[in-house]
């Protein structure tokens, strides 16, 4: 679509905003990249358009809003909660359609009624849809990173290596790749036999020292970004990591929770049976997971429109807990995607933890789905 106009029905979408008592805001198409590169994810760093100021910091143009409008709320100190409303262009390098185009959302900051919030912004994101594309039937798909994130840690893999696969979490190829690595240990390349002895003797003193003395042989001491310690610790980390594994059972178990895949009507029992099964301890999880299904009861959601999988989750790292994706029925065009972000507004300088989820609408895909109509 062009980026001289505004889609058609942008004034239906801004309505249904304002009744949805949100706060429209506008950010600056020119932003800081650090926090984009810091926050958002291998996906979205590989598409940004970056550039630098006269002084050589690192800038972008606006890949997307959510980062722009934490950021907005920061500096405002408006209090929370709040609910701010969003309409306007996005760069981003994209296989499919422009590097130019238009997004709008809503991100819900700071209501601490995590489950209530959770099934109002799905609320939101159908509503829009149902607005600007009336009589289309939703299909609507949800994942849930915090409970992913307690099967790992139940699974008793060293937090490096929970790490590792929570940034997977929503790459099928990549999750499968690392699932696969953790069948066998691996030995760590690399590393001198003088090295490999003091690591085994866990002689962390003698390591620094001769880490020390091959820094200063090199000249690379008096430039180094990180002292003898912290190579140390960072090659006994890496070494734990290499040396992990799942025995067959717990891969198994991991497996089989990521094929769960069912209507969000009978997710709540399907997880509970699964934990039970797999004798781990996801009671926090679960309980979290069905007070967000008690919510989307309440509020009237079509629990039968929407699937759960435990596998899906979407490519932006600053993801915690809810994630999903709505396309038309029968289709595969996603029209709205978002989640929750409850780290993000902490890791953008805000004193107080600020609960937060959100949604984004990509215009261009409805513009040509209200055309096919």
């Amino acid at each position: 679509m062009p980026m001289t106009d505004l889609p058609g029905f942008s004034g239906e979408l801004l309505d249904v905003f304002a009744a949805r008592r949100t706060e429209r805001v506008d950010t600056p198409i020119i932003q800081p990249a650090e926090p984009f590169l810091d926050i958002a994810g291998e996906d979205l760093r590989r598409r940004i358009f970056l550039t630098e100021s006269e002084r050589g910091e690192s800038l972008c143009l606006r890949p997307e809003f959510t980062i722009p409008v934490c950021r907005r709320h920061i500096e405002k100190a408006t209090g929370t909660p709040k609910r701010y409303a969003y309409l306007g262009t996005v760069f981003r390098q994209r296989r499919e359609g422009e590097n130019e185009f238009y997004q709008a959302g809503i991100e819900d900051l700071g209501d601490k009624d995590v489950a209530s919030a959770d099934a109002r912004v799905v609320a939101d994101a159908l509503a829009c849809l149902g607005k600007i594309l009336p009589g289309r039937a939703f299909a609507v798909t949800m994942g849930d990173q915090a409970v992913f994130e307690a099967v790992v840690a139940a699974l008793g893999l060293p937090v490096g290596w929970q790490r590792r696969l929570v940034r997977a979490f929503g790459q099928t190829e990549l999750l499968e790749k690392m699932i696969a690595r953790l069948a066998r240990p691996e030995a760590m390349a690399g590393l001198t036999p003088e090295v490999e002895t003091l690591l085994d003797k866990g002689d962390d003193a003698a390591l620094e020292t001769l880490i020390t003395a091959r820094m200063d042989e090199t000249g690379y001491l008096t430039n180094a970004s990180r002292s003898p310690a912290d190579i140390v610790r960072r090659l006994k980390e890496k070494r734990l990591l290499a040396a992990a594994s799942l025995d067959a059972g717990k891969l198994d178990t991991l497996k089989e929770f990521l094929s769960l895949n069912v209507s969000l009507r009978y997710a709540p029992g399907v997880l509970a049976d699964f934990a039970r099964a797999a004798s781990l301890p996801l009671n926090a999880a679960i309980t979290g997971f069905d007070a967000r299904v008690a919510a989307f009861a309440n509020a009237g959601a079509p629990l039968a429109d929407i699937t759960w999988r435990a596998a899906f989750g979407r490519p932006l790292d600053y993801y915690t807990g809810l994630v999903f994706e709505i396309t038309a029925r029968g289709d595969h065009a996603v029209l709205a995607g978002g989640g929750r972000y409850d780290r993000m507004l902490t890791l953008l300088g805000a004193q107080d933890h600020i609960p937060a989820v959100g949604f984004a609408l990509w215009l261009d895909r409805i513009e040509k789905a209200r055309a096919s109509s």
